[in-house]
């Protein structure tokens, strides 16, 4: 058996299931999404000790590894990514005797992974999938860690390719569904890279709701 991937006399969770979810993850992500999710944990792992909280290491393990399950072909449906995420991630989890108490908590780290302004409250354990995933995304936390650390995560995991690799697989997101773009960072994604994508303003739908549509003429009791 492999010995447990260690950095600066830190082991990651070398459980069965632990093993079972780098296995997944090593099936159905391409290097530079799956060097991602690897990165994701140990960031995460760092912020977390450097800010002396006390969390569940192997449900944060479990949860960044498979945080980005609603980008790949096997586990993409027809919600928000991240919400096809944590639905696979709980299923899996579940089929593989975990806790469901924990495996919903799993899903809510994934599902708020992407939340900035809101993960970072919610229980360490989601905080910190949060965290870690936008330290190695956009840099958010870094000069909480120290660049030892910072380098020793790149040495193993290389983030050669990453940029391009995340915007390939949120623009294929987009292009199938491009009305769920609406509030979020993938608007972006899809105004450089899907060519014909529009989502409607806000504003207009604001102005135009049922209670607008149906009711702007609707003479007013007596």
């Amino acid at each position: 058996m492999q010995a447990p991937v260690t950095i600066a006399g830190i082991s990651a969770p070398d459980s069965a299931l632990a093993r079972n979810a780098a296995d997944l993850v090593a099936r159905v992500h391409n290097r530079e999404m799956l060097n991602h999710v690897h990165r994701s944990w140990w960031f995460a792992e760092f912020l977390g000790r450097k800010r002396g909280l006390k969390y569940d290491r192997e449900l944060v393990y479990l949860a960044a590894i498979l945080h980005d399950l609603g980008l790949t072909e096997a586990h993409a449906a027809d919600k928000r990514f991240e919400v096809d995420g944590a639905h696979a991630a709980r299923r899996l989890l579940i089929a593989d005797g975990y806790d469901e108490r924990k495996a919903q908590t799993v899903w809510d780290a994934i599902a708020f992974h992407s939340s900035i302004g809101i993960a970072e409250y919610k229980e360490p354990e989601i905080a910190l999938v949060h965290m870690g995933a936008h330290l190695d995304v956009l840099g958010f936390h870094y000069d909480e860690v120290t660049p030892q650390l910072i380098d020793d995560t790149l040495q193993l995991y290389p983030r050669d390719g990453f940029p391009a690799a995340f915007q390939a697989a949120l623009a294929e997101v987009v292009r199938k569904k491009p009305l769920l773009a609406a509030g979020t960072g993938l608007v972006d994604i899809g105004h450089r890279h899907v060519p014909g994508f529009t989502v409607p303003n806000g504003c207009d739908l604001l102005e135009n709701t049922v209670f607008e549509t149906r009711h702007a003429h609707a003479t007013p009791p007596a």
